[in-house]
Parts: C-alpha cells; sequence; structure tokens
C-alpha cells in the first residue's frame, strides 16, 4: 500500500525547495553578447534584461539593422543562459527528477 502521507511530504518539500531555488535564481545575473563582446546584455533570472552595453564604434546611423541584429544575438545568448541555469537549479531543486520541459511560473 502506498504510503500517501509519505508522499505528500516528499511533494511538499519538493515544493519548497523549488520555491527557494526560484528565489535565488532571481536574484543571479548572466551576459551574453555578440560581435566579439562589442555588443553585451545581462539578464537577471527571469530573463529581464538588467544592462546593455554597445561598443560606440558600433553607432553609426547606416549599420542601424546591423546593430539591431546584434543586440537580438547577445540577448538571445544571455536568454539560453538563463534557461541552462534554470534547468540545472530546477533538477537540484527536484534531486535530478526532469520536470519534462515544464516552465517555471516566471
Amino acid at each position: 500500500m502506498l504510503n500517501i502521507q509519505g508522499l505528500m511530504k516528499q511533494a511538499q518539500m519538493m515544493q519548497k525547495k523549488m520555491q527557494e531555488e526560484q528565489a535565488k535564481l532571481a536574484t543571479q545575473e548572466v551576459s551574453g553578447n555578440s560581435a566579439n563582446g562589442m555588443i553585451a546584455v545581462t539578464l537577471n533570472g527571469k530573463s529581464e534584461m538588467t544592462k546593455i552595453s554597445i561598443d560606440k564604434s558600433l553607432i553609426t546611423a547606416e549599420d542601424k539593422e546591423m546593430l539591431e541584429d546584434l543586440i537580438m544575438v547577445a540577448y538571445n545568448d544571455a536568454h539560453n543562459k538563463v534557461e541552462a541555469l534554470t534547468e540545472e537549479s530546477m533538477k537540484n531543486a527536484t534531486g535530478g527528477v526532469s520536470l519534462g520541459g515544464l516552465k517555471i511560473p516566471f
């Protein structure tokens, strides 16, 4: 017979651990870059951009489209790092149990 109380206690412990990991992730920052570091963006653990740095040599009217593309590349680089950080953090919270693509509620 299944020990329902034991399962519920484990689920509550896992939920608490996941909440702790989410709070910790929200305070972490990662940076992504493009054009050999000439454009860099920093995101927090919620994928919110907190900083952007653009080398002044890239700022010209005729290179507007290239600059926009490079900013997107840098953002996506940082965003992918946040996703990897989140996945690793949730593995730690769940004891290595995969959540099967379950998105964290931020």
